[in-house]
């Protein structure tokens, strides 16, 4: 342990941690400090998460301001809002509109269905007309639902199943508790659910693909609208052919929940349904209605905007960092912004076998679930920020083994526009198949999965930022590093001035091997762009060894002459400035130790040092043109692996062109600006003493070695062909554990 830090292994009150489902014994019950087995995996490392929350309340920070209509943020309640606190806002009136930029509702008078009458001859309905009579005919059993959903889905009577809902019913409860829900919930729910055209009086917009834009409902306006997914009445939403209307969404409507098996899509609908008798109103009370708001925010980046992380001088310890191997993101994470890791289809297969990291996120928090109505997929520099959902379930376990376990009561408070203080951000990882998990250390598609973290992470105010409560990111099926991702989500919160912490979900071993790399971070000052410089180079360099492995090796080199640091000008590491030109925003007096003063800025090195890194291009550059030969097979493997993980493409091949340029952009805009440092190194060095830092010389290296013919800065393009696309949000995405946390 490390024996500056005292506070580093301390254990704060008596409180209890959930790993994998399980609860851990109470802190005051561990010895701190111990070896033995038992207490071992409780232990976190590195700082307390009070350093996390900075020594504050975990809800003093804010992650948005106040809600404030306008045209980039829509609001369908009224506001300022008038009502009691403990009454719903009122919905707020506009033109109706049924276009290709709005969710086209049910309730539309435009809403129309094919009927085939008696004599064979068909005529055309209204759509609403049709599911107002099928749901206020009794329902007593699961069947008759089936059958009033079918009567107004009728093209897809001989393809949708209701296995699991006939299982859930027929095997899983029992008879007291499947007349309660048929004579008590389901009235409830279909009341709620025709009341569309009441609480839905404006039009929602579609949050689209490169357009920042914002939404904000009421809690009664999400729960009629998730009311009308649940009985599938969302028109042109069922299909999932490559050029229909809403290819690029997820799905909503919950059929392909209703026809998945498995006993974690039975424990799924339990948590739905608990959530629809919570926020149900009776006919008689009310009272149980929620009064909060939800607002959610596409972020679309920029490629002008993205952050050149060879020029970041952050300091990778100057945030505070908890590491733990107990706990989960959304109990140890209050008040903190809580990472989904996300599918680019919002969701993932919540509505169907999946019940991972996401999918549980989205059942015990279902009003996650309305996101799926109106966000397109999201792109390379995308992400989804969500604001004010409530909790509804307990939970244990995990994929296979989760299990709903009842009722929770979020006592999280309100902002002052009704929001919960709950921040969620969706971020999707790339996906990498069993045969080309090597190649998430190219660097374009490294680069890639930093500047998606970026979009998620960067501070929306210019108040300090809330920290940032994560885990093992696109790991799992999608086979990613757990190691690459913990430290490429470091450097996104170093630069961002966001303290972190991460949850290993049991992994002891990647617990305390971060906590190592976090020392060696904070005793030479290491910074953003000497780890970036490091990771270009492990794909090239690694001879066998571990990611872990070479960045320890090359840090300790990289720190290795203190003599030769001692007496020179220190680069501006100490006070760090963003690609935005703001400062970053560093934890005061965490590591206020009079020897880090020298050290903060990085290692210099000296020309004899540059002659023999000369020397070392030359050769790297004959290896380039056999690694040229591996490059184009390890493209088609990509290729493969891609399209054996997707099954097909995405259907908007527009939108996917264009996310491809934008991805390739930003590769090129970093290779840009790597010589450019290079020009002005190589004019530096005709002064008979000038000393060049370790970043110069290894781009430098780096750029000499690439002249020679290396195809590597053209290949983002491939990024693309890794996401994972719609057609794996069907029934088969679940069972592999589409967005595992380790």
């Amino acid at each position: 342990m490390d024996s500056e830090n005292d506070s580093s292994m301390e254990i704060d009150g008596a409180k209890h941690e959930k790993v994998a489902g399980k609860l851990s014994p109470p802190t005051d019950q561990r010895t701190i400090d111990s070896d033995s087995d038992s207490d071992e995996q409780w232990h976190w490392r590195c700082q307390p998460i009070e350093a996390v929350q900075r020594g504050l309340q975990p809800f003093e920070l804010d992650h948005l301001g106040p809600v404030v209509p306008s045209g980039q943020h829509r609001v369908l309640h009224r506001h300022p809002i008038r009502e009691l606190a403990n009454k719903p806002p009122r919905p707020f009136r506009g033109a109706h509109k049924w276009d290709a930029k709005h969710v086209r509702l049910p309730c539309a008078p435009e809403s129309k269905y094919p009927v085939e009458a008696d004599d064979g001859t068909s005529d055309i309905e209204s759509r609403w007309s049709m599911i107002e009579r099928a749901l206020l005919r009794p329902i007593s059993n699961s069947k008759q639902l089936q059958a009033a959903i079918l009567s107004y889905n009728s093209t897809y009577k001989g393809q949708w199943g209701f296995g699991a809902l006939h299982q859930l019913f027929d095997e899983e409860l029992d008879e007291s508790e499947s007349r309660v829900f048929f004579e008590d919930l389901l009235p409830r729910v279909t009341r709620l659910a025709l009341r569309l055209p009441e609480l839905i009086q404006a039009p929602i917009p579609l949050l689209k693909q490169n357009h920042t834009c914002a939404l904000t409902l009421s809690q009664e306006q999400i729960a009629c609208l998730l009311a009308n997914a649940m009985l599938c009445t969302f028109p042109r939403r069922n299909t999932l052919k490559r050029k229909s209307e809403y290819s690029s969404f997820p799905d909503i409507n919950f059929n392909r929940l209703y026809q998945a098996s498995g006993p974690a899509v039975l424990e799924k609908l339990k948590c739905i349904f608990h959530y629809f008798r919570r926020v149900c109103p009776t006919e008689r009370d009310a009272s149980n209605v929620p009064p909060g708001c939800v607002t959610f925010v596409r972020l679309s980046g920029k490629p002008e905007d993205q952050v050149n992380w060879h020029l970041s001088g952050a300091a990778l310890a100057g945030i505070p960092v908890h590491v733990n191997a107990g706990g989960t993101i959304e109990d140890q994470g209050m008040g903190l912004l809580q990472v989904d890791f996300a599918n680019m289809y919002l969701g993932g297969g919540v509505l169907g076998h999946g019940c991972v990291q996401e999918e549980i996120r989205f059942v015990i928090c279902p009003e996650l679930l309305v996101s799926k109505l109106f966000t397109e997929c999201l792109s390379p520099t995308e992400a989804l920020l969500m604001v004010g959902c409530e909790r509804y379930s307990n939970y244990t376990g995990y994929a296979g083994s989760f299990v709903w376990e009842g009722n929770h009561e979020d006592h999280t408070p309100y902002d002052s526009s009704r929001r919960r203080r709950t921040a969620i951000v969706a971020i999707d990882a790339l996906s990498f198949g069993k045969t080309s998990k090597a190649q998430q250390y190219r660097e374009d598609l490294m680069l890639r999965e930093l500047n998606k973290a970026s979009i998620g992470f960067k501070h929306l105010l210019s108040t300090p930022a809330p920290g940032v409560a994560t885990g093992n990111w696109g790991c799992g099926a999608f086979g990613g590093d757990p190691y690459l991702k913990a430290i490429i989500q470091m450097m996104v919160c170093a630069h961002h001035g966001r303290p972190l912490a991460y949850f290993t979900f049991g992994n002891c071993q990647l617990r305390d091997d971060l906590h190592e790399l976090w020392k060696l971070f904070r005793a030479h000052g290491t910074t953003v762009q000497q780890m970036w410089s490091v990771l270009r180079r492990f794909k090239r360099e690694a001879a066998n060894r571990s990611l872990y492995q070479f960045v320890l090796d090359e840090l300790r080199k990289l720190h290795k002459q203190p003599e030769k640091t001692k007496d020179t000008t220190p680069q501006a590491a100490a006070t760090t400035t963003t690609a935005t030109g703001t400062t970053a925003q560093h934890s005061p007096d965490l590591f206020a130790d009079d020897s880090m003063d020298s050290l903060i800025s990085g290692a210099l090195i000296s020309e004899d040092d540059d002659n023999d890194a000369d020397a070392d291009a030359d050769a790297d550059a004959d290896a380039d043109d056999v690694d040229d030969a591996e490059q184009e097979q390890a493209n088609a493997m990509m290729s493969a692996a891609s399209l054996e993980s997707c099954g097909s493409s995405s259907s908007n091949s527009t939108s996917n062109n264009t996310t491809a340029t934008t991805t390739t952009a930003a590769a090129g805009a970093t290779t840009t600006t790597a010589t450019t440092t290079t020009s002005t190194t190589t004019t530096a060095t005709n002064s008979p003493k000038r000393q060049l830092t370790l970043l110069e010389m290894l781009d430098r290296h780096y750029d000499q070695a690439h002249s020679n013919g290396s195809k590597r800065q053209h290949q983002s393009s491939i990024s693309e062909k890794c996401l994972k696309t719609r057609k794996d949000c069907k029934d088969g995405d679940a069972s592999s554990g589409s967005n595992c946390r380790y």
